[in-house]
């Protein structure tokens, strides 16, 4: 896959949304295309979901088509399973991906291997949506990613915004693939008023329905010295940290992988050809994870590509702590990309 530059709604559209609205919207479009696209979960109805993932649907298509749902996670999301078989496209949400502990059965035995056990011949077309980070003191079992987790289990695939456009495209295509799929928002860049301000959780967002392919990166910002290889909400660090650097006449190029799986590995190794050097950044766990994999990648394509050591900063093994300046020690902040980009180039 060649390297592309981030979609630019800004060319079609001056209208701004939220990343909420503009994944409302994606999901408002395709349940007035498409019947069989139905949504349920917890607080997915008269709430809205929790972190107003579904606000206005209820009212829009009733409760026949927007369910909440017990709480019992394995229940609704073997539910879901099941109308995906059938035929219908469910979109179902996992309040937490930090729940995911008390219905994995469904997702890995089932939800996943499906397709493959049937021999290719029953699809699930199912969304399974989740919120995901931390930043906020939920503690240790409401603030992981876990992305890397869930791209690890083979047969789902995995998805990641970062922006309100990529937000909506990717719902729509993940609503339109045959295949399940696992997306994953990040609280911090929903642009809720409750919680931290984020300046670019609010952007140009095209009225008409529209797909961003699922699998392919976009560079966030293009540069020529340092290649930062990142995701969803790392995404924001990681420009604040480059327009901080670029002060001191260094070069960052951002990758937003958007997708884990399918993962567009020609995009890292398109960037780090050019850069020479490569930081990798993730709120997930450090260990086995999506850093491990992108390192992966340069050393089994040629190592010899890189004229630094390369860095990762992710979150350290340890349960994300509680107490508000221990997060954020464990968590990858501007700051700590910062000071890595001038290891990187020392």
């Amino acid at each position: 896959m060649a390297l592309t530059q981030t979609p630019n709604p800004s060319m079609t559209t001056s209208r701004k949304l939220t990343t909420a609205k503009a994944m409302v919207e994606g999901i408002s479009q395709e349940m007035e295309r498409d019947d069989s696209v139905f949504v349920l979960g917890e607080d997915v109805g008269a709430y809205g979901g929790i972190f107003s993932s579904t606000t206005g649907l209820l009212e829009q298509f009733g409760p026949g088509r927007v369910m909440d749902t017990p709480i019992s996670e394995t229940a609704f999301i073997g539910l879901a399973t099941g109308a995906a078989v059938e035929g219908m496209r469910p979109i179902v949400e996992l309040m937490f991906v930090d729940f995911f502990g008390v219905c994995m059965d469904q997702i890995y035995n089932h939800m996943a291997k499906i397709h493959y056990e049937s021999g290719g011949n029953v699809k699930v077309p199912l969304v399974l949506m989740t919120a995901v980070g931390g930043g906020y003191s939920d503690g240790a079992q409401h603030s992981q990613c876990l992305w890397g987790t869930f791209a690890h289990l083979p047969g789902l695939k995995v998805v990641v915004p970062s922006n309100p456009a990529d937000a909506k495209g990717l719902m729509i295509a993940a609503i339109r693939d045959d295949n399940p799929v696992v997306y994953m928002f990040h609280k911090g860049i929903m642009g809720l008023p409750w919680m931290a301000k984020n300046p670019r959780s609010l952007g140009p967002v095209p009225e008409e329905a529209y797909e961003v392919p699922i699998g392919k990166a976009a560079v966030a910002r293009s540069g020529s010295d340092v290649t930062i290889v990142t995701l969803s909400l790392s995404v924001h660090h990681a420009l604040d940290a480059a327009d901080e650097m670029a002060k001191a006449g260094v070069d960052c190029e951002v990758i937003d992988l958007r997708s884990l799986v399918p993962l567009d590995r020609s995009a890292v190794l398109e960037s780090v050809t050019k850069t020479g050097r490569l930081l990798i950044v993730d709120e997930d766990y450090q260990s086995f994870g999506l850093s491990g994999e992108i390192t992966a990648i340069i050393a089994e394509s040629d190592p010899r590509l890189l004229r630094a050591p390369m860095i990762r900063v992710a979150v350290p093994d340890v349960p994300i702590p509680y107490a508000r300046s221990l997060e954020y020690a464990a968590l990858p902040t501007t700051e700590r990309i910062t000071a890595a980009i001038k290891r990187i180039m020392a």
